[in-house]
């Protein structure tokens, strides 16, 4: 299987369809934003917003990338728990990251009422779940953690967590309210109309071939036009292409598969998840799943399906879902597919500063509050050159030493994990 975003249920459901063409000629703009996932999107969304004439490419469809693949939570906060930032950043600077990113679900979902986006939003919380009596006291960590700076979570006992879940297999769950669900290529692609209805000049199949910068001007060539801007924001996080005159931040990459189920009957959706929260797990090698707004069961695990042992991965699928839900044992799921998560060693996003732009990276799988966010922060302290308005501060280059052979160890260990766990 490729990597080709036709082969998601994403894909076939996404109501969102913003007028858009490929750019030709040359343009001129305040600012011009490279990546049409949710980065780059709330980016011009916001900068047009402020006044600014903007220029937004991609270089295949909007939410070709990582954005279009995602599971779809939108999730307050990090993977992190917020005394972990803290000793990473130092505790103001962390203090405010995790303030901005539990406050992101109201950005989110407000800006989906805002622009009426077409993208199935369900607000009714997430649930962490301990995927063994083990992973309850990790779970109760990060309760602790997230209730000392104010978060609204709550700790769910067993008995709770699988009357929410519809299954025994979960063992305790952390639930936050804060969040919830959407159709992320929906999300993506309703961004992308947003900004253009704003004033953004929007424009897929327009890959950046080469970028320079003289005299205060960015010059951006595409394969039938170019652009010239004051301003830069790249926005192409894990999908990031060879681009003449510019290095993309290295990061690790990590994959992350899944399949849907056909839509269940109403039976079976009153005892699965009937509270439609979504969930992920406390594994070391996570799983999700959630329910779309049709009823279907998404469900996936870190993974690719683009190398030889991928059918371990498919395999694995159809043993969780037996193995969680044993009245769907059998069920032939309808669509599988996957993409790529950008991480960075220290599972925490950043944000570099360019020459008049910035480029975002490393959401570590949270790309939904982070990138929507980042994006549109990143926007605002370009266009009033206050630097305090973004989340975090700026850093002046990033190494990471190896990183893909740190996506290979990653990839290596969820093959090797979903060819042994639940076997009967």
């Amino acid at each position: 299987m490729t990597s080709d975003l036709t082969s998601s249920l994403w894909h076939k459901t996404c109501q969102e369809t913003p007028a858009s063409s490929a750019l030709t000629g040359e343009v001129t703009a305040d600012m011009v934003v490279i990546g049409g996932g949710y980065t780059g999107c709330s980016a011009a969304l916001r900068a047009a917003e402020m006044g600014a004439s903007v220029c937004l490419i991609e270089a295949e469809v909007f939410g070709y990338g990582g954005s279009g693949r995602n599971v779809g939570l939108s999730n307050a906060g990090l993977w992190l728990p917020p005394e972990e930032i803290n000793a990473q950043l130092g505790k103001e600077v962390g203090s405010k990251l995790s303030q901005a990113l539990g406050e992101a679900p109201d950005l989110v979902y407000g800006l989906i009422e805002r622009h009426g986006i077409a993208c199935e939003p369900v607000r009714n919380g997430t649930l962490h779940c301990a995927h063994a009596p083990s992973g309850r006291p990790d779970l109760q960590r990060r309760a602790d953690q997230l209730q000392a700076i104010g978060a609204p979570v709550q700790l769910l006992d067993a008995g709770e967590a699988q009357a929410r879940v519809g299954s025994d297999a979960v063992h305790g769950a952390l639930f936050d309210p804060r969040a919830g669900t959407l159709q992320p290529l929906g999300f993506a692609r309703g961004l992308a109309r947003a900004a253009h209805e704003a004033g953004a000049q929007i424009h897929d199949q327009t890959p950046a071939t080469a970028i320079t910068q003289a005299k205060g001007i960015w010059q951006v060539t595409t394969p039938q036009g170019s652009i010239r801007a004051k301003q830069l924001i790249m926005a192409t996080n894990g999908y990031a292409r060879p681009v003449a005159g510019y290095d993309a931040p290295a990061i690790v990459p990590v994959h992350y598969f899944q399949g849907a189920t056909p839509p269940l009957t109403q039976a079976q959706q009153e005892q699965i998840l009937p509270g439609r929260e979504g969930c992920w797990d406390s594994a070391l090698v996570m799983s999700s799943w959630r329910l779309d707004q049709q009823g279907r069961l998404v469900i996936g695990a870190m993974g690719a399906l683009d190398h030889f042992g991928s059918s371990i991965h498919r395999t694995w699928l159809d043993r969780k879902l037996a193995a969680m839900f044993p009245a769907l044992a059998g069920t032939k799921l309808e669509s599988l597919w996957f993409g790529r998560i950008a991480m960075t060693g220290e599972y925490l996003p950043k944000i570099e500063k360019l020459q008049d732009g910035y480029v975002s990276f490393g959401y570590s799988g949270r790309g939904i509050g982070p990138g929507t966010l980042f994006g549109q922060k990143m926007a605002e302290a370009l266009i009033s050159g206050d630097e305090a308005r973004l989340p975090l501060p700026a850093s002046h280059g990033h190494s990471l030493p190896f990183a893909g052979l740190r996506g290979a160890y990653y990839e290596t260990g969820a093959t090797l994990t979903h060819l042994i766990k639940d076997r009967v």
